[in-house]
Formats: structure tokens, sequence, C-alpha cells
């Protein structure tokens, strides 16, 4: 019995690599993003669909999945609009907004037997989510959804998501957590082989390994910055005006350093900006490079972002991928579901 899946908003293959690597047979990944285009296709040997999912028709895609088959339908629609850092000042009329609504049309066509969506954890309070799920148990779906820790999965990383999985075929588990506090995967576990570069520099063995070059007065903040300390360790001529203001006393979480033996903070599609986060590097004067930011997405080092690398491109391909890893765990637990379902897959 053959276990096929189709990827909606693949981007440039995080879930789809990651569910491969859990033996599932990955067809196609659908994105209207046609900068993607090559990642996916070089690192995942199957089709890249550039295309509009509003306006994309999923009678296409039927055809593609093998008569006999289990099926599976799995995706991550954009998330900025549900994110913490929009959520107070979002727009309904953001055409991201409903874009979730157009993966319930693709599960209509397509009837899959399984569906998995991964998305921020800001998306359950809304009513786009709620409608979601009601439809999925209307069509007969059994759904299951969890806000999951991503360092309880192997991801070195203080980020929280939705994982929502549902099946035709009977109730369908969460997939249990691999690792605990005591074994997560740090920052060092990660990144600290790595050759050392300055800021602005990269290593000519591997032209992803780059930092983006920062101004004199970033690397003094730097050189002053203390691993998981804040701009409090600063001299006062370092400070940014808010930073002076009473109003601006509690805001901490830029301009920091990681530890090695921390989770890092979430990758975002900013991660290689050392004042969009905290970005800084534990030991050397400069934020992350792009290597370093796709590892601790999970990605493995050959992983092939193309010839152009460039770090508001290429960041934005890493920030907005869903980690390989935790791909991984929702296809095991999509092969023991299937499993427990017929007794056997492959």
């Amino acid at each position: 019995m053959k276990i096929e899946a189709i990827d909606l908003f693949c981007g440039i293959g995080g879930l789809t690599y990651g569910l491969r690597q859990a033996n599932i047979d990955v067809l196609a990944g659908l994105d209207n993003d046609e900068s993607c285009a090559y990642s996916y296709e070089k690192n995942n040997d199957c089709e890249f669909i550039a295309a509009d999912i509003a306006k994309y028709d999923f009678q296409e895609m039927k055809h593609m999945y093998s008569k006999d088959s289990v099926r599976v339908l799995v995706g991550c629609a954009p998330c900025q609009p549900f994110s913490s850092h929009t959520f107070k000042n979002r727009n309904e009329n953001d055409v991201r907004w409903n874009l979730i609504d157009y993966f319930i049309k693709a599960v209509e066509i397509l009837n899959p037997h399984v569906i998995s969506m991964e998305n921020v954890r800001g998306i359950t309070k809304e009513d786009v989510f709620k409608n979601f799920v009601k439809k999925l148990e209307k069509l007969e779906y059994k759904v299951e959804y969890e806000i999951v820790y991503c360092p309880n999965y192997g991801i070195p990383q203080n980020r929280s998501r939705l994982v929502l999985l549902a099946s035709k075929l009977g109730k369908i588990d969460i997939p249990k957590k691999t690792h605990s506090k005591g074994n997560y995967v740090t920052v060092g576990d990660v990144i600290k082989r790595l050759p050392k570069i300055k800021a602005g520099g990269v290593n000519r063995k591997d032209p992803v390994h780059r930092a983006k070059n920062l101004s004199p007065l970033n690397i003094e903040r730097i050189k002053q910055s203390k691993p998981k300390g804040t701009w409090r360790d600063w001299d006062e001529g370092l400070l940014l005006e808010c930073y002076k203001k009473k109003s601006g006393q509690t805001y901490t979480s830029v301009y920091g350093r990681m530890c090695w033996k921390d989770v890092s903070p979430t990758i975002t599609t900013q991660f290689f900006n050392y004042g969009s986060g905290r970005f800084g590097h534990p030991r050397q004067d400069r934020g992350l490079s792009i290597r370093e930011g796709a590892l601790l997405q999970t990605f493995p080092e050959d992983y092939d972002f193309g010839e152009d690398v460039s770090m508001t491109k290429t960041g934005r391909h890493i920030g907005n991928a869903v980690p390989p890893r935790l791909g991984f765990v929702i296809g095991k637990t999509i092969q023991e579901h299937i499993k427990t379902q017929y007794g056997y897959a492959k």
C-alpha cells in the first residue's frame, strides 16, 4: 500500500523534506512564490506547482495520486496574519487571511484520507480556524489539534506551533514527544562546530555560511552583549533613544546574544538581522549566518538554496519554512496511524 502526499503552501520544502525522510512519497508541492521552485525541486525530487491557491483548479491535481494509495494532504497556510507580531494590528482584508479556506476546497476535491496542517498558535482563536475544523468534521474527519513546543521534538528553537491532524480512517493522535527538557537540542549542538566568520563575511567553502555586515555602532553593542543578557549590559552611550524612556524599559527581546546551552529564539524571516530579535551569535561579534539559521530550522547542511544566496530572499525562504524535523515527526505519526488502521504500510 502506497502512502502519497501533496504539500500546499510548500515554500522551499521543509515539510516535504521531513515527510520524505519519514518514507512518505510526496508527489508535488504548490506555492505562489516561484522563487522557491529551485530549492523545492532540487532537494525533494518532486514537482513544484507555481500557482495561486485561490485560483488553482484542484481537479488537475486529482490524477497525481495512485488509484489505490492512501492519500495525504498537508500544508501550512501563510501564518503572518495570525502571528503574535501582527495580531494587534491585524487586517482581516489581508488576502492571506482566508487562504485556509482554500485548503478546505482542496480537501473537498481531493478527498484525502489523512490531513495535516501546521500553523502559528494564534490561529486557534480565530473563526477562520474554528470553521476549518467544523468543515473537516462535517466531511467525516476525526480531528485532533494541539499547540506543541518544538524543543520537545528535537527542534532547537523556543517555538510553539499548532499541529492539526485529521483522518477518515479513524482517530489520529498528535505526535508523541521525542525529547524533554533534560535533552533538548541546543544552539551549541547545532552551530558551534561551524567555521568562524566576521560580520559581513562569507565562508569560502560554504557560501551559505555568510553573515550580514554590522555598523560600527552595532559592533560595539554586540561586543558588550552577554549570552542571555539584554541592552542593559551596554554602556549608556550605546543605548537607543527608546531604551532611555520609561516606555521602552521592558523591551528586551532584541539586540541579544544567544546561549550555547539553550535553544534559539524562533527563527523568523529576519533572523540574520542582529537588531530584529535575540539573534546575536553566542561568541562571535555578529548576527546569525544564513547557514546557521537554516541549521536551527533543522535543514540538513547539504540543502541546496541555489547559487543566488541572498540575505533577504534566502532568509525569507528559511524563516517561512516548516522545520523539516517537525515534518519528519508528523510523517512518522501518519505512518503509524495508517499501520494501526490497515495493519501495514510502506
